[in-house]
């Protein structure tokens, strides 16, 4: 009796463990594979009306920050709807002057189904790559975009001179304001 239970118990395992096989790898899927060997290079806080609305830091994998591969975590002070954050990124990026209101539209679209809703506590982190860019919330993939000239607007929010918040692409560059 004994060498059945421990038969069915060793065949259990076993179909528990392929079953859980495809899975394995959306474990390691989180932006700790993409940022592996990055440095962190500065941080600071954004503060809309004096309340503070989340505190953000920078990792680049080179010797530029503002050049991809690099990485964003936005650790939110504050709910938002994530619908709220699509609409402001497309508002900073129209600031830049940076895409056309039919491209804006379009990335709006593409960062409304990604961005989740956010409360005090939760982070993203972006991921600015050759080919694109990738999101994480609270460590798990929720989405990419596919589209390097929508990377390099996005990242341009908080790197670029024209941002609308110098003081803290000045933190997160560890550069003093010009």
């Amino acid at each position: 009796m004994s060498s059945i239970s421990n038969s069915r118990i060793a065949r259990r395992r076993l179909l528990l463990a392929l079953a859980a096989w495809p899975l394995a790898g959306l474990a390691s899927s989180g932006p700790e594979i993409l940022t592996a060997g990055f440095k962190r290079w500065g941080s600071g806080e954004f503060r809309r009306f004096g309340f503070l609305i989340y505190e953000a830091t920078l990792w680049a994998a080179g010797e530029d920050p503002v050049r991809p591969p690099l990485a964003l975590k936005l650790t939110y002070k504050r709910q938002i709807a994530g619908r709220d954050i699509a609409e402001a990124s497309v508002k900073e990026i129209r600031n830049l002057g940076v895409a056309d209101e039919a491209r804006l539209k379009v990335w709006g679209e593409q960062m409304d189904r990604i961005f989740p809703d956010v409360r005090p506590g939760d982070h993203l982190i972006g991921v600015h790559l050759q080919e694109g860019a990738r999101f994480f919330h609270n460590d798990r993939d929720v989405g990419k975009i596919a589209d390097p000239a929508f990377a390099r607007a996005f990242f341009a929010i908080w790197l670029d001179t024209r941002t609308s918040a110098p003081e803290l692409r000045a933190a997160l560059l560890k550069r003093p304001l010009s």
